[in-house]
């Protein structure tokens, strides 16, 4: 791969390739395929973010083997999503691996300096939407950012929420992180200038229904700027707080 990428800029130096049709070409370049998985090796390149290896439903073998395709083609930082306890202990033996069992989350690498806008403030109505809450913090903090957690600010005892109303209106984006009704994102909506970015959990009791009813509620909130990932997606929420949080770098 390194000789491709290196044939396009010596084109580029021979006057033979513009600038413009090289970085085509190099954002184009798509993959390395080795047969169970097709590793997107220019993501960052197209999106600003590298591949994350999406871990449930993966063997251990076959984790490992795309973090050594990863690696060999110079990606040295891998955010590894919904990877479970014997997953983690496998790849440990391997690779330098952080893993963060309550979120699901493993991290191969250093995370990076903090390199985005402001302050990401993660919110749970919560304590049992810490795991989410969690997943969504470390993935802001794999992409660059600064991430404060206010965890069990739910309105059901809003003064806890109007307690941090100052980190809260300080924050460049919120992510805001609730189970049961799902009222946390609308009230937060209410009080802050910055991008609400909503996550509904699966916490509650049954007419819940598994998170759907705080995702409809999250769907319907009357404030505005309010916007709403799937239940239970922390990756999801984190991923767009960072790219919210990067929009002046661009």
């Amino acid at each position: 791969m390194e000789g491709q990428e290196r044939q396009i800029l010596e084109a580029v130096r021979q006057g033979e390739l513009s600038v413009e049709d090289a970085l085509h070409q190099l954002k184009t370049k798509p993959f390395v395929d080795i047969g169970y998985a097709k590793v997107d090796l220019h993501r960052k390149l197209r999106q600003g973010a590298a591949e994350v290896i999406y871990g449930a439903g993966k063997t251990p073998g076959q984790i490992l083997g795309i973090l050594e395709a990863m690696g060999q083609n110079g990606q040295n930082a891998v955010l590894i999503t919904r990877l479970g306890k014997e997953a983690a202990q496998a790849v440990g033996e391997v690779f330098p691996l952080a893993y963060h069992q309550e979120a699901g989350i493993g991290i191969v690498g250093t995370i990076p300096e903090p390199d985005g806008l402001g302050t990401i403030v993660v919110a749970t109505g919560g304590t049992s939407d810490v795991p989410v809450a969690e997943e969504a913090a470390l993935t802001a903090e794999f992409l660059g950012n600064r991430v404060l957690r206010l965890y069990d600010v739910g309105v059901a005892g809003l003064h806890r929420t109007l307690a941090h109303l100052d980190e809260l209106t300080q924050a460049s984006v919120v992510i805001a992180i609730a189970g049961m009704e799902g009222a946390l994102a609308s009230v937060i909506g209410g009080l802050v200038d910055a991008p609400v970015i909503a996550v509904p959990t699966s916490v509650g009791y049954g007419a819940s229904f598994h998170g759907l009813s705080a995702l409809l509620s999250m769907l319907n909130s009357c404030a505005s700027g309010v916007s709403v990932v799937n239940i239970d997606n922390g990756f999801g929420a984190g991923y767009l707080a960072s790219r919210i949080n990067h929009m002046q770098r661009r």
